[in-house]
Parts: structure tokens; sequence; C-alpha cells
């Protein structure tokens, strides 16, 4: 059976050869914007504390409560709650750069499509933070029913109760970016990614159990809203439509670029060497001189120069 193509995905293989020096400065700088711009509106918390009460309102009215039921189980369970609290604190920020340098290494015709699918998804994760600062229910009063596991098992791990962040390090993140939920945004990602160039039965498994499974651990733990998984998931719909352009913007930006057009036509000179040129049959510089000086026409191929000289000879 033929293998399907992800939209966006496939029609960009990259025009040039990516080089590990470049990439890696590009991921930091949106890595640094990604953390810069979760703190863009952490002072707005009343504005916060009042959409996280207005998601909770929408939720009850479509009947959906999935945050309550898996809080206090996590709460309950600590061999439930404390792995969820390491997976929420640690795979986010280790499972999405390694499949990036998977990608790099075994899939490098894929790559640039994949990683500008992150990258512009990420941007506009970054426009909901700041629009929309959302109280997640782990910081709600103690009356919505909601628990921090974060903090309840804090002492099990290097985060503590005020984030996910290490310990005594809270302040330093904004922790009402809880709309859209990036953690589910990425696990996506890396889902498709890894259902989509995994050759393994196993690659296939993890491709469905890593999104769905952090879906549940961001509700368990209290940090995200079944809504807000769902604003993740639109928000990497988003980024992988956008795609296909953002990469031919990229392209006609390079293209207007001095140095593109200074390579293209150094590229396209017929100059070698110090003022030497070669025409149409020669492989090296002033072949044609050497012929006539052996007694080849200017114009005759090296089959006939060989003949001349032989001719000469006799």
């Amino acid at each position: 059976m033929p293998q399907t193509e992800t939209p966006g995905i496939e029609a960009a293989a990259p025009r040039t050869r990516l080089r590990w020096w470049t990439e890696l400065p590009l991921i930091l700088l949106v890595y640094a914007c990604y953390s810069a711009g979760r703190l863009l509106a952490r002072g707005n918390t009343s504005g916060a504390v009042d959409h996280g009460l207005d998601i909770l309102r929408i939720e009850k009215f479509l009947h959906l409560n999935a945050e309550h039921p898996l809080n206090r189980l996590f709460t309950r369970e600590a061999w439930l709650g404390v792995p969820a609290d390491f997976w929420y604190a640690s795979l986010h920020y280790l499972v999405t750069p390694a499949i990036l340098v998977w990608l790099f290494r075994s899939r490098a015709v894929h790559y640039r499509a994949a990683r500008t699918w992150l990258m512009t998804s990420t941007f506009f994760g970054l426009i909901g933070f700041t629009l929309l600062p959302t109280c997640p229910p782990r910081l709600l009063s103690a009356g919505h029913g909601f628990v921090d596991t974060m903090a309840q098992y804090s002492s099990y791990g290097w985060w503590g109760g005020e984030a996910s962040a290490p310990r005594g390090l809270g302040g330093m993140t904004n922790q009402y970016a809880a709309m859209p939920s990036l953690h589910v945004g990425w696990a996506l990602w890396c889902g498709v990614m890894l259902w989509r160039y995994g050759r393994t039965p196993a690659t296939k498994v993890a491709a469905v159990a890593y999104p769905l499974l952090t879906t549940i651990v961001v509700m368990g733990t209290a940090n995200h809203y079944f809504l807000d998984a769902v604003a993740g998931a639109a928000v990497m719909g988003v980024g992988l439509f956008l795609t296909p352009y953002v990469i031919q913007g990229a392209d006609r930006i390079k293209e207007l670029l001095p140095l593109g057009a200074g390579t293209s036509q150094v590229a396209g000179s017929s100059i070698v060497s110090a003022g030497c040129q070669t025409s149409a049959g020669e492989r090296i510089p002033r072949q044609r001189e050497s012929r006539i000086e052996s007694g080849a026409e200017p114009g005759a191929s090296s089959t006939d120069a060989g003949e001349g000289a032989a001719a000469a000879a006799r």
C-alpha cells in the first residue's frame, strides 16, 4: 500500500544541506523566545484567574470533567502521582529535542519542514500566552477541588511547590501560561513524527501513547484543563497548515540576500584560474593552444589531432 504524505511536511525538501552549527543557535533562539514569551503576562493574576474559571464553566456546560477525577486519582495514589510529575517536569524538554536530533541525523530530507512546523506552532502558542493568560487548575482556590500534585510530591523531585521549574526558580516562570497547552502540542508533534517516520511497531505504539499519556498527565497533575489540551492540538494544526508558506517565505528571503546572489554568480562563472578560460570541447585551460602548437587545427577534435600528428610523422 502506498504511504500517505503529511500535508506541509513532505513538500519542502531542503535546497541546501543543513548544518548543526546553524540549526542549534536557531533552536536555542526559539526556545529563548518561548521562555521569554511565557513571562509577558505574569502580572495579570486576576485576569488569569477569571479566564481559568471561565474555562471551568464552559467545560461544565459541555459536561466535560476529566480534570477532577484524574487529579483525585493522582493525589490519592503516589505511585501514579510521582511518575506523572516526573513526566510533566522532564519529558517536554527531553523527548522533543531528541526527536529533532533523530530527524536531523536520520530523516534529513524531512527535518526542515518538521522543525518549521514545530517553531511556527510554538510562535502561535506564545500569542495565546500573551493574549489569554490563564490560571491553571492547581492555582485556583481550594474550593474548586484541585490539588497541586507538583507541590504535594515536590520532595520526590527537583521541582518546587511553585512550578515545574527547578526548586527555587519558580519565580522565574509564568505560572499563568496554561492556554494553550504546548505540553500537549509538542507531544502531538512528537507522535506525528514517530508515526510518520518510525519503522518499527514500537515507534507506532509510542506515537499514539506519548501524546495520549501527556494529555492525561497535564490534567491529572492539575496543570491544564481539558480545553487547554484541545487548544494545544489546534495550535499545532494551524502551524501545520502554515508551514509550507513559512518555508516559501524563508526561501524568498534567502534569494534576496546579497550573499546568495554573489554565490550564484561565482558558481556560474567560467573563470577557473587567473584569467585562463575554457571553451567548448576543452577540459583544462589553454588546451586549444596546445593543440595548435602540436599541429592540430583549432576546431579539430582530439582524435583528429592524433591523426595529424601521425601523418606528419609519416
